[in-house]
């Protein structure tokens, strides 16, 4: 059944690969709210960064975890 899960096609890619796309992009965007405020850049309030971090920790438990079971 994960298998099913894992490997369900979205626009032609399994969910995983999705997931981890998304992981990154999440991972992306924390660094470079982080990396603004230090510049002098404020268009995205620092508030944000907590944030997206603990969405891209969450997608990528759910993404390891959904490619750890579907291996087994």
């Amino acid at each position: 059944m994960l298998k099913s899960i894992a490997y369900y096609q979205i626009l032609g890619q399994p969910l995983t690969v999705i997931l981890g796309i998304l992981t990154l992009i999440f991972l992306l965007f924390a660094a470079s709210v982080s990396i603004m405020n230090k510049k002098g850049i404020t268009k995205i309030p620092f508030q944000w960064h907590p944030r997206l971090a603990a969405v891209a920790i969450t997608l990528a438990i759910l993404h390891g975890l959904l490619v750890f079971l579907a291996r087994l």
